[in-house]
């Protein structure tokens, strides 16, 4: 099958990040939100992202224009319904995705694959409330999604061969490095570095060592971008805890809970870089 528009459903930070890879792609895309305010801030975040290619000398300012030209912005789920390829990017909250696949799944051609940005959710569950379980997968990428070269793709017990390779051809198609995994929390990225960020912060709150010492001693030691707790920061403490969460119910393993400093920053509001406050200080 071809794919020549794409749905994306959330334009947050993740959802906005991935509508405008497809349409800076070349492919015709629609985005939604569930009210005008939330589509106005996250198409924002879509203008700020390409002025600052443009600024950086990344894309031409012609190439600016053209994929705004390829976006559009709606509240209405009802225009996903001349899409090839459908993205969900809402929260994680698996009642709520199962409601949006459910009603993607009443609004769209049964040609229609339907794909989450889970991070770690079931994707059988999202398939079952679908009757086309065989054309749903997952489809992680990662923030920010301008710039991070991977898309994870899950493939649930159910997933067809066809939709994976198509799914394969569509992450070539934009830019991105594929790899595949099978259906199980945390998939292949988050179940090893979960638990490595979750040592980190295990670390910290024992007074092992300061968090510069160990943020630089993991940076400059293995020669990481970044060291775990600004990591942490970055991703979201709350989105890390929700993982984890996740991962420990499923696995009862304690390498997966939370630490008790974690659920504290988490119920404390300290939620890193979006927030202001994490680890460190960003206001």
């Amino acid at each position: 099958m071809e794919i020549r528009k794409v749905g994306v459903v959330g334009c947050g930070q993740m959802g906005a990040g991935i509508a405008q890879v497809c349409a800076q792609s070349g492919y015709e895309t629609v985005v939604s939100e569930i009210n005008d305010e939330l589509l106005s801030k996250g198409m924002d975040i879509i203008k700020a992202s390409l002025a600052t290619g443009v600024k950086r000398e990344k894309i031409s300012e012609a190439d600016r224009d053209a994929t705004l030209s390829r976006l559009k912005g709606t509240t209405k789920m009802e225009d996903f319904g001349d899409c090839q390829l459908v993205i969900e990017a809402i929260v994680e909250n698996i009642e709520l995705k199962k409601k949006v696949f459910a009603s993607l799944d009443g609004i769209c051609p049964e040609h229609t694959i339907l794909a989450s940005n889970t991070s770690c959710l079931s994707i059988i569950e999202l398939a079952m409330a679908t009757k086309r379980p065989d054309r749903v997968l997952g489809m992680h990428f990662f923030n920010p999604v301008p710039i991070m070269r991977l898309l994870e793709l899950v493939k649930s017990i159910v997933t067809s061969e066809e939709t994976l390779e198509t799914a394969k051809s569509f992450g070539d198609s934009v830019g991105k490095a594929v790899i595949v995994a099978k259906d199980m929390p945390g998939f292949v990225v988050n179940r090893l570095l979960i638990p490595y960020l979750l040592d980190s912060i295990r670390i910290y709150e024992a007074g092992l060592a300061t968090r510069e010492d160990i943020d630089q001693g993991m940076a400059l030691g293995c020669n990481h971008p970044m060291g775990p707790l600004t990591l942490s920061d970055l991703i979201g403490l709350d989105t890390i805890h929700f993982i984890a969460d996740a991962m420990y119910e499923e696995f009862k393993d304690s390498k997966y809970a939370s630490p008790p400093l974690l659920k504290k920053m988490v119920t404390a509001g300290h939620l890193g870089r979006k927030t202001g406050k994490g680890f460190y200080d960003y206001k």
